[in-house]
């Protein structure tokens, strides 16, 4: 066993934290999104990533190599919200398209989400479909060599700035969840009317609406795939997405961990450094052992999946510990800097906020404790 990285991949994440320290850095705390920061990673290579080389500017890049470059990304980048929304459009939009799409959808859409043209958002959850994610009530009905879309969506990720979205329509209701089928939607398609923006407690640059398809007709080359292949997309780009939509937060545990670090040794009270407080110490030692145990498990689960093996418990197991992780390490990294870290402008805080979002999407925690124990047999 070999617990080394390659000179390649260490070579790699410094690059990317190098690249969103310079070009990635922020002036203020919360704010919109950016559209600049996007393209930015777009000429990097980093949407392009785990795409070949006729749809990108560089060879694919497996997936623990991908991993790497978001942690690298995450260390350097204070913005969680764009690290979030550039791995919800590679993994639960891109990845099924290269996957299951045709040649004529694969030329029509991965060239332009690769190099920052378009943003792309997956289009799953419905006010009464959420953690039972196919318990869909939006359709798609047959007509006129293509498909009509009648229903709604909510929670979108992306929605009020996505150019195209990836949409799951029941296409046959008798058939439960086997008739459930996938569509690229363009944005600008007749019928479909984005909602404004949805307020929320943090992720803030990634705006989140709600969709509304009034008999919104797409041709039948927008359907992903055959007919009723909709659960098993899905499920696919579940995976991916446990697997690698929060690899940018191990970075952003080593950046919080080094910050606390420093801070508990420069800042004094009753005449000595607080790192010398055991009640401080132990939390820091607590959020290396999290950190360390969160890269492992990435690691082990990106490479099983570079495998071709399944996946499945892994991936629960990995989203479920680095989301409950990320947001214990932001608590701890706050109770280091007492009051300081209770104020916006030193950006600690932000962290809590941001890190609430991971134990709710993709799954909430709880999901992911249920598919482990159904995989267990229970």
């Amino acid at each position: 066993m070999d617990f080394s990285l390659t000179t390649e991949h260490e070579q790699l994440r410094q690059k990317m934290m190098e690249f969103a320290h310079e070009k990635l850095s922020v002036n203020s705390i919360d704010r919109q999104f950016e559209r600049d920061n996007w393209q930015r990673c777009a000429d990097e290579g980093v949407q392009g990533m785990p795409l070949p080389s006729l749809y990108s500017n560089d060879e694919a890049k497996d997936i623990l190599t991908s991993v790497i470059a978001m942690e690298g990304l995450g260390y350097g980048c204070v913005d969680n919200g764009l690290l979030f929304a550039l791995n919800a459009h590679i993994w639960t939009v891109q990845m099924p398209l290269l996957e299951h799409g045709n040649t004529q959808l694969k030329d029509r859409y991965l060239k332009k989400m690769a190099n920052g043209e378009l943003i792309a958002a997956q289009a799953m959850t419905e006010p009464d479909a959420g953690s039972d994610v196919f318990s869909l009530k939006t359709q798609a009905i047959r007509h006129s060599e293509g498909y009509v879309i009648t229903g709604s969506k909510c929670m979108i990720s992306l929605a009020p700035i996505a150019d195209v979205f990836l949409v799951f329509a029941t296409t046959n209701p008798d058939a439960g969840r086997w008739g459930v089928s996938a569509f690229y939607v363009d944005a600008d398609t007749a019928g479909l009317t984005i909602s404004t923006p949805t307020k929320k407690m943090g992720l803030d640059t990634v705006p989140m609406a709600s969709l509304r398809f009034n008999e919104c007709w797409v041709p039948e080359s927008s359907r992903l795939g055959p007919e009723g292949a909709g659960v098993g997309i899905a499920t696919s780009a579940l995976e991916y997405e446990r697997c690698c939509i929060m690899a940018g937060q191990v970075g952003r545990m080593q950046q919080q961990l080094e910050q606390s670090v420093e801070y508990a040794r420069t800042r004094r009270q009753s005449g000595q450094t607080i790192g010398k407080f055991q009640s401080v110490s132990n939390r820091i030692a607590d959020m290396k052992l999290r950190l360390e145990l969160s890269r492992l498990m990435l690691y082990k689960t990106a490479w099983i999946k570079q495998q071709g093996g399944s996946a499945v418990m892994e991936c629960a197991m990995l989203k479920l510990h680095l989301s409950e992780m990320f947001l214990a390490s932001g608590m701890d990294a706050m109770r280091v800097h007492g009051g300081y870290g209770y104020l916006s402008e030193t950006g600690i805080e932000k962290d809590v906020r941001d890190a609430m979002g991971g134990v709710l999407y993709g799954g909430t925690s709880d999901i992911q404790r249920n598919i482990i124990a159904g995989m267990l047999g229970l």
